[in-house]
């Protein structure tokens, strides 16, 4: 382990040497390694978080149609600004597209009430259309919302001319 050298006078006498005294680190080494290795078994690793996705049934040959009574649909924008709207594509204007926010959970009471006044409440369907400037959180809070309120039948997609529209009047 340690050791200090001893050194002959050449008188005869042994004297101590202050200086080299060397420490072998080789067990230390050793014991370092043993400790990494036992808490790398020993360690629960973090499973990582992902969202399930399912995908839609196969295509049955029909079209399916959503009545805008039937769902809603969330336009995310920039720094974490949702807005939502349920009303037919033609009648959509300044006063149809409310603004909502995460806070208080009232993303998840706007579903919640959407869903109940839903005339097939299990054809309910969540449109979510982010905007180029909206934020990758704000699609992920919005995806964490729709597994809270146990929405099932959900969707991303983009915006069109109009709903661009009426988003960069609200955002102005």
């Amino acid at each position: 382990m340690a050791e200090v050298q001893i050194k002959e006078q050449s008188n005869g006498k042994k004297t101590q040497n202050k200086k080299p005294i060397r420490v072998d680190m080789t067990p230390m080494v050793d014991l370092g390694f043993l400790l990494i290795t036992f808490f790398m078994f020993t360690t629960n690793f973090s499973k990582p978080n992902a969202i399930n996705f399912s995908n839609p049934p196969r295509n049955t040959g029909e079209p399916t149609e959503i009545n805008y009574k039937n769902s809603i649909t969330f336009i995310l924008g920039k720094e974490g600004k949702v807005f939502y709207y349920q009303a037919d594509k033609k009648d959509l204007n300044d006063n149809s597209l409310k603004q909502v926010s995460f806070d208080k959970a009232q993303v998840a009471k706007t579903i919640e009430t959407a869903k109940a006044n839903a005339p097939k409440k299990e054809n309910f369907t969540v449109i979510v259309k982010p905007a180029d400037d909206s934020e990758y959180k704000t699609v992920i809070d919005m995806l964490d919302e729709l597994a809270l309120t146990k929405s099932e039948r959900y969707g991303i997609a983009e915006m069109n001319g109009k709903e661009k529209e009426l988003y960069q009047n609200k955002v102005q």
